[in-house]
C-alpha cells in the first residue's frame, strides 16, 4: 500500500513578527508546522498560532544548534524542513520537497541553495552564493549537533542530494541590524571556542582576516556582484576579524 511521507516544518523564533507571516505562507501547504519561541515580546506567537502551527516556547537560549533539536522533538511527521523566520520557500523548491515526499531514498538528506538578501537585491556569487544547505531529512534518522552558533545537521554516512528550486534569505535588509547580529555571532563563537592552552596571535588574526576577503571577492567571484560583492566581502573579513580578536582577548584576560 502506498505510504504518503508526511512533512513537518520546523521554525525558532525570537521577536520574528514582522518576518515570519511570509515565511508561514510559503509552508501552509506542509502537514505540521513547529515553532519554538524564545521569549518573544512581540506578536510572533500569536501570528504562528492564526497560521495554525503548534507553538511551544522556551524562557532561556540554549544555542542554536540545542535549540532546533529541542523543536525537532515536538514533530511528528516523517520527515523534518527546517526553516528560518527570514526564509521563504519558493514555488520551485515547494515542487522539489514534494516529489521527494512521494519517492525517498532511504540513508539521503536533501539540500537546497539559498539566495540571500543583501540590503537591495539578492547576491549571485561570492561567498552567499550558491549557498548550499541541508535542510529536509528524516526525523527518526538525523539531527542538530549542539553547536551554539553555525550549528548543523549530523548526518554521518547519508548522502547529499540537491534539491531544485531556491530557498530566499532575506539576510541583510538594514545593515546596522546585520552588523549588531554578526557580532553577537562573533561573540558566541569566541566563547564557545574558548580554550585556555591555546594561543591566538596578532599574525593569526590577520591571516584569518584577509583570507576571507580574498576567499569572498577573488576565489568565489564576488567582484562580479560589484560594489555590493566589494562591500560584502569587506563585512565576511569584519566578521572574522571580530571572531579571533574576540578570541585572543579572552585568552588575554584568562592570564591576569
Amino acid at each position: 500500500m502506498f505510504h504518503k511521507n508526511l512533512l513537518s516544518v520546523i521554525i525558532i523564533t525570537k521577536n520574528e513578527a514582522e518576518l515570519l507571516p511570509a515565511c508561514l505562507l510559503s509552508v501552509n501547504w506542509v502537514d505540521e508546522i513547529i515553532v519554538l519561541d524564545n521569549g518573544s515580546t512581540d506578536q510572533t506567537r500569536n501570528i504562528a498560532i492564526k497560521a495554525g502551527a503548534r507553538v511551544f516556547h522556551t524562557d532561556e537560549w540554549i544555542g542554536f544548534g540545542v535549540q532546533r533539536q529541542l523543536a525537532q522533538t515536538y514533530a511528528s511527521s516523517d520527515y523534518i524542513l527546517m526553516l528560518d523566520a527570514d526564509e521563504r520557500v519558493t514555488p520551485s523548491l515547494r515542487e522539489a520537497i514534494q516529489n521527494v515526499l512521494k519517492n525517498p531514498k532511504s540513508n539521503t538528506v536533501y539540500s537546497c541553495t539559498r539566495r540571500n538578501l543583501f540590503l537591495d537585491r539578492f547576491m549571485r556569487y561570492g561567498s552567499w552564493y550558491p549557498d548550499r544547505v541541508v535542510r529536509l531529512y528524516e526525523r527518526e534518522h538525523y539531527g542538530y549537533n549542539a553547536l551554539p552558533v553555525h550549528e548543523s545537521l549530523t548526518i554521518g554516512h547519508a548522502d547529499v542530494v540537491s534539491l531544485g528550486g531556491d530557498l530566499e534569505h532575506l539576510t541583510c535588509r538594514d545593515l546596522i541590524t546585520f552588523q549588531r547580529k554578526q557580532l553577537w555571532y562573533a561573540e558566541i563563537w569566541a566563547k564557545s571556542s574558548f580554550k585556555k592552552t591555546n594561543k591566538y596571535g596578532i599574525i593569526k588574526i590577520i591571516i584569518h582576516t584577509i583570507s576571507s576577503f580574498l576567499r569572498s571577492w577573488l576565489l568565489r567571484a564576488g567582484f562580479l556582484d560589484g560594489k555590493h560583492g566589494w562591500i560584502l566581502a569587506m563585512i565576511n573579513a569584519q566578521y572574522t576579524f571580530n571572531k579571533y580578536t574576540t578570541l585572543w582577548a579572552l585568552n588575554k584576560q584568562n592570564k591576569l
